[in-house]
């Protein structure tokens, strides 16, 4: 959450203005999760024991977890090992546990089943996918038209089953996409921060979330600026931002933000929306009047960027029923300051279910 406004976050504010004018379209890192992948091909050395498996090899390390790749006769499996063992919310593998149990859909990934280890670390235990929506952007390829449509429709049919039921993912970002081959089947996971109507109580009630969620370039605004009565609406935005990362060729994130440890993070992030979207106004985005610290007046104003220059037309996108079109403005819906004005996961995973049929897939 931000401090209300004083001459001292005034003065930080404009500094990254300055540090930030002249890279509007650089890439920063994104290392708010300290999160590393290696390759999914499966070694040859003795790997590690986290009983009752031998031979576990890791392939992911965060600031909360480890996980490991296993080989069993019927198929790989992945065990997410809890390294932390005094978590703090919004971080709670036992909630992330129970979250999972309740939920049976084909696009968000499947809990076996869970189990202590020698060292008395909570493991889940899930099937293995090989690939992450992260691994294919970082090649530096695009997506393809088919692509984008079969693996975002998964995503959405995830998020519209969690927002029927009142949960909030809180961490939508490519690396928590899992696929099962480039272009799909795709499932979400990654529950560890996510809040549920009723298993997160009392620690979070409804209009007292926390606001330190999500990663980087994908938090929706409104936790910026003190908003703790969110809702799924955050969900909702960062998808939005994955998917235009996805459009971009080569893609790339839609906003800039730098680690979550460098200073002035959120004042960046804050900075390359507007710069994006617009400096925000009382009438465009009525609900921040409320809000802790208000995202007006103090603010230097920047005009909206047309959204075909944001995300200019792609040539391999002609042709076909659905074009270029749909897709941007899908995005456009999507990214709205306004959390109600919003296209709500069911309206996207709609429209995306009728681009697919009008595309034959």
């Amino acid at each position: 959450m931000l401090d209300p406004p004083t001459n001292t976050m005034q003065e930080a504010y404009t500094a990254v203005c300055l540090a930030l004018s002249s890279s509007d379209t650089s890439q920063t890192s994104n290392s708010t999760t300290g999160t590393s992948s290696s390759s999914s091909s499966r070694p040859s050395s003795p790997g590690t024991t986290i009983s009752p498996y031998r031979n576990c090899h890791l392939i992911a390390s965060g600031l909360v977890s480890r996980v490991y790749r296993h080989s069993t006769p019927s198929g790989a499996i992945a065990l997410k090992v809890i390294t932390e063992t005094h978590l703090t919310e919004p971080h709670n593998a036992a909630r992330e546990a129970r979250i999972l149990q309740s939920l049976h859909h084909p696009n968000i990934i499947t809990l076996h089943s869970t189990f202590r280890d020698q060292h008395s670390r909570l493991v889940l235990l899930f099937p293995y996918l090989p690939l992450t929506l992260a691994h294919i952007l970082s090649a530096g390829t695009p997506l393809r038209k088919t692509q984008t449509l079969t693996i975002f429709t998964d995503l959405f049919a995830a998020l519209a089953h969690l927002h029927a039921a009142g949960i909030i993912h809180r961490d939508v970002k490519p690396s928590n996409i899992l696929l099962s081959s480039v272009s799909g089947p795709a499932s979400l996971a990654d529950f560890g921060t996510a809040w549920h109507p009723a298993l997160s109580l009392p620690a979070e009630p409804p209009d007292a979330k926390i606001l330190d969620v999500g990663t980087s370039r994908y938090r929706a605004p409104e936790t910026l600026f003190g908003n703790r009565a969110y809702g799924p609406a955050l969900d909702v935005w960062a998808a939005g931002c994955v998917l235009a990362e996805a459009l971009r060729a080569p893609p790339r994130g839609l906003f800039e933000s730098r680690g979550a440890a460098e200073d002035g993070n959120q004042l960046g992030l804050i900075l390359s929306i507007f710069k994006t979207l617009g400096t925000p106004t009382r009438e465009g985005w009525p609900e921040a009047a409320a809000f802790p610290t208000p995202p007006f007046e103090w603010y230097a104003e920047f005009p909206a960027r047309p959204w075909e220059e944001v995300l200019p037309e792609r040539e391999d996108f002609r042709g076909g029923m659905v074009g270029w079109r749909e897709f941007r403005g899908l995005v456009e819906g999507m990214l709205r300051y306004e959390s109600g004005r919003r296209l709500e996961a069911r309206e996207v995973l709609a429209v995306l279910e009728g681009m697919l049929e009008m595309e034959g897939l």
